[in-house]
C-alpha cells in the first residue's frame, strides 16, 4: 500500500469507487511482499501491482468483479504449466491476494494513507473474512481531529508517541479492541500478521515511518549518496561543519541539510536500530569524534569513505580512543560493495547496495553463483525453500 499512497488518498477524497486487491500471503518465489496493492477505480484505471506482472491481468479483472458485486474475495494464484503465462507465477510460487471494494472517504484507509504519505508510523486491521470482510481499522499517531467524528483517542504507544488514535471499526468493540492492540505489538517490531476473532480473520499491515540515512560530509559524493538514500525510502539528512557547503542549494534532494559539528548533531538527533550513517569527509577532526560515538550506538549501518591507508589510519585512532574490536567489527570501512566504480552515482549505488545487503542479511554477491532463494523474507530469513 506505501507504493500507491498518493493514489489512493486521492481517490478517497474525491469520490472514486475502487477495489483493492493486497497481497496476504506468500509462499516459494514470490516476487513481491505481504502488504503490496492493486487497486482498480470504475473507469479500469489501475495503479500499484501485486506480482511483479506475473498474474496483474487475472487479479485486474478480479478486482473489477468484486468493484461490481461489492463481495470481497481472497484467492490464490500458483505456477502451472498450462496457463504460467496466463494466470500463472512463472517464478515458481505462490500469492493470495485479498480484494474488497473501498467507499469514497474510507477513515481508516484514508488516515492509513494519509499517515504513509506523512511519514509517521500507522498500521491498519483489515477484516478479510467474516461478515466484517472489508471493513478496516487503523492505529495511528495523529491525533482525533473534528474532521473525523469517528476517531477515537487511545491510550498506548505508538513510535515516538504517548498515544495513539483508533480509526474506523471492524463492526464489534470487542473486535476492534482486539485489533487495536495487535497492530500496536506489530507495528512495535514491524512486519504484518493475521489473528482469528472467532467470527472471521484479521489482517494487520504495518508501515513504520521511514528510517533515517545520516550523510555527514557535504562532499561531492554526498548528493548522490542522498538520491540513492530517497529511492530506497529514507530520511536523509546531510550533515557538515562547514556552512559554505552544507546548503540546500547543493542538496535539495535532502529531507533537511544541517550545518553542525557531526559528533554533536549525531549526539542531539533521534537514532534507532534501522538508522544509517555513512561518513564521507575523511577527515580526522570529523571522522573520529563521530564515529567513536556511532560504533558504540545500536545503529543499522556505520559506513566510512576512504582509502585503505585511510582505513588503516582511522582505525589507530579509533583504537586509540579505547574503541574495542567488537565496536569495530560494525565498521564498514572502505565504504560500499566491490562494484569496480568510480563516479559519484556509481559509488553512492554501491554503498546503497552494502545498507541493503547487511539489512537483508545477504552477502552481496552473484545470484549466478549461488542456488539461494531469490526472494527472501526481512533479515535473511526464507520464505519458503
Amino acid at each position: 500500500m506505501r507504493d500507491i499512497a498518493a493514489e489512493l488518498a486521492d481517490w478517497l477524497r474525491t469520490g472514486r469507487h475502487f477495489a483493492m486487491a493486497s497481497v496476504i500471503d506468500v509462499a516459494g518465489s514470490a516476487p513481491r511482499p505481504i502488504g503490496t496493492a492493486l487497486a482498480v477505480d470504475a473507469d479500469g484505471t489501475a495503479v500499484g501491482g501485486v506480482s511483479g506482472g506475473c498474474v496483474e491481468g487475472a487479479v485486474y479483472e478480479l478486482c473489477q468483479q468484486v468493484l461490481a458485486t461489492g463481495e470481497s474475495r481472497i484467492e490464490s494464484f500458483g505456477y502451472s504449466d498450462e496457463d504460467a503465462f496466463a494466470i500463472g507465477l512463472t517464478c515458481g510460487g505462490t500469492v493470495t491476494v485479498f480484494v474488497t471494494r473501498v467507499e469514497p472517504g474510507d477513515p481508516a484507509l484514508l488516515a492509513t494513507v494519509d499517515a504513509i504519505l506523512a511519514g509517521r508510523s500507522v498500521a491498519v486491521a483489515r477484516a478479510i473474512s467474516g461478515p466484517g470482510a472489508g471493513r478496516a481499522l487503523a492505529v495511528t499517531d495523529q491525533a482525533a481531529t473534528p474532521e473525523r467524528p469517528d476517531c477515537q483517542a487511545a491510550s498506548g504507544s505508538l513510535g515516538d508517541a504517548t498515544a495513539d488514535t483508533v480509526i474506523g471499526s471492524l463492526g464489534a468493540a470487542d473486535v476492534d479492541a482486539a485489533a487495536a492492540e495487535q497492530a500496536r505489538e506489530l507495528l512495535a517490531r514491524g512486519g504484518f500478521g493475521r489473528f482469528d476473532t472467532g467470527i472471521g480473520e484479521v489482517l494487520v499491515e504495518t508501515y513504520p515511518s521511514p528510517p533515517r540515512l545520516l550523510v555527514f560530509g557535504a562532499v561531492d559524493f554526498a548528493a548522490a549518496v542522498v538520491r540513492a538514500g530517497k529511492f530506497l525510502g529514507y530520511r536523509v539528512t546531510v550533515c557538515d561543519a562547514r556552512p559554505i557547503f552544507a546548503t540546500e542549494l547543493r542538496f535539495p534532494e535532502a529531507d533537511e541539510v544541517v550545518v553542525d559539528w557531526p559528533h554533536r548533531y549525531l549526539d542531539a538527533t533521534t537514532i534507532d536500530e534501522r538508522t544509517a550513517v555513512c561518513v564521507l569527509t575523511h577527515d580526522p577532526k570529523f571522522d573520529i569524534p563521530l564515529l567513536e560515538r556511532a560504533l558504540r550506538l545500536p545503529l543499522g549501518y556505520v559506513g566510512a569513505m576512504g582509502s585503505r591507508r585511510t582505513h588503516r589510519d582511522r582505525v589507530r585512532r579509533l583504537r586509540e580512543k579505547g574503541v574495542t574490536d567488537t565496536e569495530l567489527a560494525a565498521l564498514h570501512s572502505p565504504i560500499g560493495l566491490d562494484l569496480g566504480g568510480r563516479t559519484p552515482e556509481e559509488t553512492a549505488l554501491s554503498i546503497a547496495a552494502e545498507i541493503v545487503a547487511l539489512r537483508n542479511n545477504a552477502d552481496g554477491g552473484f545470484l549466478s553463483a549461488t542456488d539461494v532463494p531469490i526472494h527472501r523474507g526481512r533479515g535473511g530469513a526464507v520464505e519458503a525453500a
